[in-house]
């Protein structure tokens, strides 16, 4: 699928469903297009993975969040269920509660055996410039991380025999119920290890230390997390990896402020450049700018450069630069600029020029105290 649909419209539901709502309509999905009920059909196939994806999002909070506000690109990285990053195996070990007992199946292997056990994700910051956030970049990081350790051998477990679950009866005014849960030996792997590596855990995992690629878009933000797919830890016994997930850290910039996709600069000239006239060159993001100061420019007046800020994160057009103007007063003069500013502060063009609005407000101002 080299475009990606809307998570929302996958599952058929609005923006503003709860979780009941998206677990029953992933449910509904995912039983009308289960390999099981359309073998061979490679179409439903992908349907099948692509609800997946779209619940895998949704039904957690922190990831429907960011795709509310970041949409496809604040999941970043992994590709997702539809992109090949899990199989059908992975995909019932993580929601196999939603489907219950149907299709005998759901809930473990496609078999009704044992199931995939997925590994911990792994968490880290990633500080990044701005001129980086502007671009976009790609970043190398080494991760610590647990691997599968060499000569692990495995044996069936005993508790469940190989199967993953235990039943259970218990007696009830309604009469005997039979109950399955996921083995609490095995974690439902239905293996338990039989010889592995003293440099090994109890799982037969390792650390081990990874170089790690990530694509970071142009426009990510400070506190903006992304998930990078099977590149957390190992799940035991040739489990399914889990993710990685990238906190993005902000470095301040020297000179420019970031509010959203804007920036802004505070240029600070001289009274005789305010009064005349200048060019003043400024930074942007990506290098310089030069604007133009007009004769008569107040303090704290503000000009806009379209397109200087910073790219959108859905790729939709570009913020702008702010630049405000600040005339800097001098706290030391010669005697000469001094005289020479006595001379000139008396002038009639020296004097404040308020407009009628201004007026009133100071005169209201004026009456509040009488």
């Amino acid at each position: 699928m080299s475009q990606k649909r809307d998570y929302y419209e996958i599952l058929g539901i609005s923006k503003s469903a709860d979780e009941g709502e998206i677990k029953k309509a992933y449910r509904k999905m995912a039983l009308k297009y289960h390999p099981d009920k359309n073998p061979g059909d490679k179409e439903a196939e992908d349907k099948f993975k692509e609800a997946a994806e779209a619940y895998e999002v949704l039904s957690d909070s922190n990831k429907r969040a960011r795709y509310d506000q970041f949409g496809h690109a604040g999941m970043n990285g992994g590709g997702g269920f539809g992109g090949g990053g899990m199989n059908m195996d992975d995909i019932f070990s993580q929601f196999g509660d939603v489907f219950g007992g149907a299709f005998g199946g759901f809930g473990g292997s496609r078999g009704g055996g044992s199931r995939v056990v997925k590994g911990t994700n792994l968490r880290v910051k990633m500080k990044l410039t701005l001129e980086e956030i502007a671009e976009g970049v790609k970043k190398k990081i080494k991760v610590n991380k647990l691997v599968n350790a060499e000569g692990v051998t495995t044996k069936t477990c005993n508790t469940c025999n190989g199967t993953g679950r235990v039943t259970r009866m218990a007696q009830t005014f309604l009469g005997n119920m039979q109950t399955q849960t996921t083995c609490p030996t095995c974690q439902g792997s239905g293996k338990v290890i039989d010889q592995k590596p003293s440099d090994s855990d109890a799982n037969g995992l390792k650390r081990k230390e990874e170089v790690i690629e990530i694509d970071i878009p142009a426009g990510v933000e400070e506190g903006m997390q992304l998930s990078v797919t099977g590149k957390g830890n190992a799940g035991p016994f040739n489990g399914v990896p889990g993710d990685l997930i990238v906190v993005i850290e902000e470095i301040p910039h020297d000179s420019l402020r970031r509010e959203g996709e804007n920036l802004h600069y505070d240029a600070y000239i001289n009274f005789a450049d305010a009064v005349l006239g200048e060019s003043v060159e400024i930074p942007t993001v990506n290098g310089k700018a030069k604007i133009k100061v007009e004769p008569g420019t107040q303090s704290g007046k503000m000009l806009r450069l379209r397109g200087k800020g910073l790219p959108q994160l859905q790729g939709y057009g570009t913020g702008d630069l702010f630049v405000h103007i600040n005339v800097w007063t001098p706290t030391k003069i010669n005697k000469e600029e001094k005289e020479l500013l006595e001379k000139l502060k008396n002038s009639e063009n020296f004097q404040p020029k308020l407009d009628g609005s201004e007026k009133g407000f100071f005169q209201r101002v004026k009456d509040m105290f009488q």
